[in-house]
């Protein structure tokens, strides 16, 4: 964070600044990161002791205080012998901060800010413009999935004043927290990758995460840029909904940066990367499954805008061998055996993306895998979704589905529905139980994918498959 001090930190949020017995002034600089979690606090950070559905962060400042933590905020005053500013609200406080951060360094020059969103896409859109862009000048990008009410702002505050890049990616699974976050960081470039059932559940249908997506163009003024999916009629509708200049992304010819002779293998994917300018590269991506070729067309936009040359978007594009940890990530190899753990998040785009990527890239005669668990935060459309991405493992001819969990077993009941499998589709209650079958019936050669969302901790069984034939 930039260097601000304790008077100026407690006016940004809005709270009552208490240095108790310690040493410290309103004059007193603080430079320290900022953390929610007490295990990542380090000498000289401030913490802030957010409120959670299951805990509260104020029961964790006492071993924030141990690790070095020097301002706690807080929503009461604690029996602690450290700073503290007392706030209404700690998440309300944290998005404050990172405003008024934000604020001070664009005023000093220099900054450049991107948001992206989109159902699907966002970390890996978002790691493929970081690694093009550190090689133009210092960037911040989020950790994981930073892209929520406290993650974002937290990346923010991680902004110095020799920042040129940041990166911003912004999820939402409700109305207005993307504009609350778009008006955190004011992005001169706003990104939309794609409108799915991706959180579904919480948005109340497709409309709605629609409407919701819209926030990050919206508010952008005539002098910012909206890079959006034309391939994608919910997201291309969006341009009738900012002022800013729209830059269109797609493998289609009405797209100003696209891509064609997409091909896809083991090995990765290549495609000709064309730009507005109307240069032409050839890419060899080594980021697995021809969905991604939309992220990097994305980021190459956006990179494009900011005056970087066809040559670094393409030498950096080439250099990215996964596009995060769980997320299409290549395992094994003892035997010829292949493991895609594919298994950080599930929607039914990028479910029937990873299924189609298995068929794709199966050599003639290989045996293919799916293992499958839940797609978490689909509400009224989780039935019918996991049917059709178990229909679709029949069309495709996947030769192994094994279904893991109760909340996903109805992609094994519809497979079996089908009939026209016999034997092909297996249910298992727990990952112990698929990992004992796998381990067992795994042959030298097969390519195997896991994917789930995050909460049925498919990527676990997938890291343990991975081990297991390395």
């Amino acid at each position: 964070m930039i260097d601000m001090t304790l008077a100026e930190i407690a006016a940004a949020v809005g709270g009552e600044l208490r240095t108790g017995a310690t040493d410290a002034t309103g004059d007193t600089v603080i430079s320290g990161a900022s953390h929610t979690d007490s295990r990542e606090v380090g000498p000289g950070d401030i913490f802030f002791a957010k409120r959670g559905e299951e805990t509260d962060g104020h029961l964790f400042a006492p071993a924030a205080v141990d690790n070095g933590a020097v301002v706690l905020v807080v929503e009461h005053a604690l029996e602690l012998p450290v700073v503290q500013i007392v706030v209404a609200d700690t998440v309300e406080a944290l998005g404050a901060l990172a405003t008024e951060v934000i604020r001070r360094v664009r005023a000093a020059g220099g900054l450049r800010i991107v948001g992206i969103t989109g159902s699907n896409g966002k970390t890996t859109t978002k790691n493929l413009l970081r690694a093009i862009l550190e090689r133009q000048g210092a960037t911040i990008a989020a950790r994981a999935s930073f892209n929520n009410e406290v993650g974002a702002p937290l990346t923010m505050l991680e902004v110095g004043v020799d920042t040129r890049y940041l990166v911003a990616e912004m999820g939402a699974s409700a109305i207005g927290e993307i504009t609350r976050l778009v008006r955190m960081a004011m992005p001169d470039i706003g990104v939309v990758l794609k409108v799915g059932l991706a959180h579904a559940g919480g948005f109340g249908g497709i409309e709605a995460t629609q409407r919701a997506k819209t926030e990050m163009v919206s508010d952008l003024p005539q002098t910012g840029v909206a890079v959006l999916n034309a391939d994608d009629p919910r997201v291309a509708a969006m341009a009738d909904a900012t002022e800013a200049r729209v830059v269109w992304f797609g493998l289609g010819p009405a797209a100003s940066v696209r891509a064609d002779d997409v091909a896809v293998s083991a090995r990765g994917t290549t495609f000709t990367l064309h730009l507005a300018s109307g240069d032409s590269r050839p890419v060899h991506f080594r980021v697995l499954g021809e969905h991604h070729v939309m992220n990097a067309l994305a980021a190459a936009a956006v990179a494009e805008e900011w005056g970087v040359g066809i040559d670094d978007i393409v030498e950096a594009l080439e250099s990215v061998e996964i596009a995060e940890r769980w997320r299409m990530e290549v395992m094994g190899g003892r035997d010829g055996v292949t493991i895609i753990n594919d298994a950080y998040n599930a929607s039914p785009d990028s479910m029937s993306a990873a299924i189609k990527t298995l068929a794709q890239i199966a050599e003639p005669g290989q045996r293919t895998i799916a293992v499958l668990g839940e797609m978490s935060e689909l509400g009224e459309y989780s039935g019918e979704e996991h049917d059709r991405i178990g229909l679709l493992a029949v069309r495709l001819n996947v030769s192994q589905l094994v279904v893991v969990g109760p909340a996903a077993r109805r992609m094994h009941i519809s497979t079996i529905n089908e009939g026209s499998w016999d034997g092909e589709s297996t249910y298992v209650e727990t990952t112990d139980a698929a990992f004992e079958l796998l381990r067992d019936s795994i042959r030298p050669g097969d390519l195997v994918l896991v994917k789930s969302s995050n909460s049925a901790g498919l990527r676990f069984l997938g890291d343990r498959l991975g081990e297991s034939f390395s």
